[in-house]
């Protein structure tokens, strides 16, 4: 009997190899694949703008190239909004979303707030080691225009976002998850995601932080076995 198909989605700035270690773990229960999203881990940077548009065409064409009609979906960050994205615009492809550290309160302020910290040169200069792990993780591309692109695109969803009503037509379960300790994504406003979601249910994670490298696996891998029901 073949294993419950199961994909998980990077953030900005990420690459599906930050999901070495749960795949490993996950892959006694599931068939797990990962892809990296286009100008990320080395994929090609392609000249159009990033967007969730291109994130979810993406995500399409990766299902159609592996001949799946819809599938489970476990989603970091950016990878749970480009999931609930997708959910939104191509229902029938998505079957459970499981979101984690997933910011979903966007407007101009929160969006110009996120950018201004996407600047490569001053990142150089502030935080050289993750500078070099995105030089590292992104090449052969150029890191600083992954950056770059990345920051267009928070500034863009400013204006351009998932708002309430979208989240209301969103009919599959859906957790929406966050650790209490992350600085970069409310409580709040996860948890009232969650409540507008039909199907959606608000989990917290005590003592995790935003980066996925500090995802306490020994909590979210039993939570993510339970909500997609994977055989244990």
């Amino acid at each position: 009997m073949s294993l419950p198909k199961l994909l998980l989605l990077h953030g900005a700035l990420g690459a599906a190899s930050q999901f070495d270690e749960l795949k490993k773990i996950l892959e006694k229960n599931f068939e797990v694949l990962t892809f990296n999203f286009p100008g990320h881990g080395g994929r090609e940077i392609p000249g159009k703008s990033f967007s969730f548009l291109l994130f979810t065409s993406s995500i399409l064409d990766f299902l159609v190239d592996k001949k799946i009609d819809s599938i489970d979906i476990f989603g970091y960050s950016m990878g749970g909004y480009a999931a609930l994205w997708l959910a939104k615009e191509n229902p029938s492809r998505v079957n459970k979303i499981f979101t984690l550290a997933t910011k979903l309160d966007w407007n101009e302020d929160s969006s110009e707030r996120e950018a201004s910290m996407l600047n490569p040169l001053k990142m150089e200069e502030k935080i050289p080691a993750f500078a070099k792990v995105l030089e590292e993780r992104h090449s052969p591309a150029d890191w600083k225009e992954v950056v770059n692109k990345t920051r267009e695109m928070i500034i863009e969803l400013g204006s351009q976002h998932l708002e309430e009503k979208d989240f209301m037509a969103i009919k599959q379960s859906v957790i929406i998850s966050v650790g209490e300790k992350d600085n970069m994504v409310g409580i709040d406003e996860s948890r009232n995601t969650a409540s507008l979601l039909p199907s959606g249910k608000f989990l917290s994670f005590p003592d995790m932080q935003h980066p996925f490298e500090k995802a306490d696996l020994n909590h979210l891998v039993p939570a993510l076995k339970s909500f997609f029901k994977g055989k244990q």
